[in-house]
Formats: C-alpha cells, sequence, structure tokens
C-alpha cells in the first residue's frame, strides 16, 4: 500500500506537519530516530504508524521507504542531514517533497537528482514550503496575467503588519550552513551560482516601500523552466525592513571572508554545532505574525506588467498546511511531471493556487 512517510516527524516542523495531515484526512507513517517520541506523538495524533530511521545510518533511511510511498522530510540543515532522504526517495522510486529552504541544497537537488528521478517517473519538489511556495504561486500567477511580454520577474518575502518573524531553532541551523554555500540566480537567461544578500531594492507595499536582499530562491531554478521567455527572476527576502541594507553590507563582507580557508573551517565548525531541533514560535507566536508575499512582472522595457500577492497566515504554519497539502496530492497521483521540479511544473497554477488557500494565504492579482 502506497504511504505517506513523514521523515523527521518530531521536530518543530515535521510535528506541525503531522498535525496538518492528520486535519487533512491523512494518515502519515511518522519516522524518525526517537522511537519513544515517535510513538508519543503517533498517539497524540490518534494511533499512526511508525517507523525508526537516523540519517547517520543511510540504509535505516532507505528502509523506511517503500515502492511508490511519498517521502516528505523536514530533517534540517539539510545541507548536513538531507542527502539519506533524497537518495531513499530516489531507490524506492517515491515522490519527494521537502521543507528545506536552503539555496545550496535546492541546487543539489537539481543539478544531481534531476535526470535520475526523471528516470523513475517521479517527482523531487524541494522547497515546499514558505521557501519556496509562495513566490512561484505568485510569480506564476503575475506572469499569467501579463502575457509573453513578460521576461523578468521579482519576487518578494516580507512578514506581514511590521512584525518580527519568530524563527525555529531548526531555521537558525539552516542560515548559518547557508552562508557556506552559493545558490543558484537567474539573470541574462542563465543560471548563475552566487551567495544571498548582494543586491537590495524595495517594493511597495500598501503604499510604503520596503527594503529587501537578494537571495537564490527556488524560483530562479523552477520558474524558468515553465515560462522560457523569462531572462531574469529575482528573489528577495525582505524580513529586515530598513536593516536591509547593513544586511547586504555584512553580505559582501562574508563573500570575501569566504575566500579565507581558516575563516571558511571556523563557519563550517560553527554551523555543525549548532542545534537543529526542538522549539520555535508557539502557537499564539504564529497567530501574532502573518506573510505578504509579493510578484511583479516586467516587459523588456522595465515596465510593469502584473503584480501578484499572497497574504496570510505565518510562514511556518503555511509551511506545514502546504507540505500536507502536497503530501496529499502526490499520494493522490496528482503530480504532473518527473524530475527535480518547481512547485507549478509539479502542480499547475489552478491547483497550486488552492493550496494556498487551504494552507492559509489568499492571492490577489493586478
Amino acid at each position: 500500500m502506497t504511504e505517506i512517510v513523514l521523515f523527521g516527524a518530531t521536530g518543530y516542523t515535521g510535528r506541525l506537519a503531522a498535525r496538518a495531515m492528520v486535519d487533512r484526512g491523512l494518515a502519515p507513517v511518522l519516522a524518525g530516530r526517537n522511537r519513544d517520541a515517535l510513538k508519543a506523538l503517533a498517539r497524540e495524533l490518534g494511533g499512526l504508524s511508525v517507523r525508526v530511521a537516523d540519517v547517520a545510518d543511510p540504509v535505516s533511511v532507505r528502509k523506511i521507504v517503500r515502492t511508490g510511498d511519498v517521502l516528505v522530510s523536514t530533517v534540517g540543515p539539510f545541507a548536513r542531514y538531507g542527502k539519506p532522504a533524497l537518495d531513499a526517495a530516489l531507490a524506492g522510486k517515491a515522490h519527494y517533497l521537502d521543507s528545506t529552504g536552503e539555496p545550496a541544497f535546492i541546487r543539489q537537488v537539481f543539478e544531481d537528482y534531476d535526470a535520475r528521478v526523471r528516470a523513475t517517473g517521479k517527482a523531487f519538489v524541494s522547497a515546499f514550503g514558505y521557501d519556496y511556495v509562495p513566490g512561484n504561486t505568485a510569480a506564476a500567477a503575475a506572469l499569467q496575467k501579463a502575457g509573453r511580454k513578460a521576461v523578468r520577474v521579482d519576487i518578494g518575502y516580507f512578514v506581514s503588519d511590521g512584525k518580527g518573524f519568530g524563527m525555529s531553532q531548526g531555521t537558525r541551523a539552516s542560515l548559518l550552513g547557508a552562508m557556506l554555500e552559493p545558490g543558484l540566480f537567474f539573470n541574462e537567461g542563465a543560471r548563475q551560482p552566487g551567495l544571498g544578500g548582494l543586491r537590495t531594492r524595495k517594493f511597495e507595499l500598501d503604499g510604503r516601500d520596503v527594503a529587501a536582499i537578494s537571495v537564490p530562491g527556488s524560483e530562479c531554478v523552477a520558474l524558468p523552466a515553465s515560462y522560457p521567455q523569462l531572462k531574469d527572476v529575482n528573489v528577495y527576502l525582505g524580513w529586515f525592513g530598513m536593516f536591509s541594507p547593513v544586511m547586504s553590507g555584512l553580505s559582501h563582507a562574508q563573500s570575501l571572508l569566504l575566500r579565507v580557508p581558516l575563516y571558511q573551517r571556523a563557519l563550517g565548525w560553527a554551523a555543525a554545532r549548532v542545534g537543529s531541533s526542538g522549539g520555535g514560535p508557539d502557537e499564539a507566536q504564529r497567530a501574532a505574525s502573518g506573510s505578504h508575499i509579493i510578484a511583479v512582472a516586467y516587459d523588456a522595457a522595465g515596465e510593469a506588467l502584473a503584480t501578484a500577492e499572497l497574504r496570510g497566515v505565518n510562514g511556518y504554519t503555511y509551511t506545514a498546511g502546504m507540505l500536507a497539502w502536497g503530501a496529499g496530492q502526490a499520494l493522490a497521483g496528482k503530480v504532473l511531471g518527473s524530475g527535480a521540479l518547481g512547485p507549478v511544473a509539479a502542480f499547475g497554477l489552478p491547483a497550486l493556487i488552492e493550496g494556498n488557500r487551504e494552507a492559509g494565504l489568499e492571492l490577489t492579482v493586478r
């Protein structure tokens, strides 16, 4: 029997995703390294199956995946712990989704796994959460309205109402690890490796200009495959507001320091020692903040043709709901393609808009 296997189920994001899946009427198999914690969560959620696996033993990870399953991984930092789940899904000919936001890991999925996954007829959809499904969705909606004249799209991620974005321990660990390796940008019609934070721009949000810094989001890899007329895809993170120029300056300094081997080793040592499991914003804290994602499509002359915006729930609440929605779609055989895919290529824009709505983000296009 084909099943959803949730690997990392007892971590912060994993627990949220497990509950969101059960709320959708799904019965995921809970997988992770701590049998007692898995059993406790399984009882809490009404009696689910469990499978034990540890990334330190890749064979154990392969054993939790059976032919045709849907593997959902929330085990991060992904650059450090993610590969065993990828290999398990590949060996098991399983659809795969994950919650990563790490540019280097996303790059690995698209560059190293695409052809092999396509040969199995399955799909790997990396970064299937707040990083970076909303931007892919908003950009696709803007591009659809703009038509073939659109050759550039700029995407910005913001916390709504100016409230802070409380990070989980795992997110902090992932951010530190992400500083070490470049992701992929898409400019002048080609993928280009690079580090985040080196550029800034402002987006108009509800009548005010808010600054953001550049990041190599999955949109840079995924959108050109669905919209071949695109020459530039630019993704920006606006969590830092007025401090975005400062963050950009630090990123420029970081790009220089990474040329020093001793600094690289020191940063790698620090990243390896940051804990990745544990707590994050509680329900009340998540309810107190929301998300605002904007995408603007431009023609070759730089004139804005269409704007799409998604607004709604906190990023962690959204990620859990989106992973549950995507896993359900994959289990029902509603994945549209094979290989390493972006959200639009995997599910189609109409379904993706509905998935966003169910996960808590409403779309407007103008």
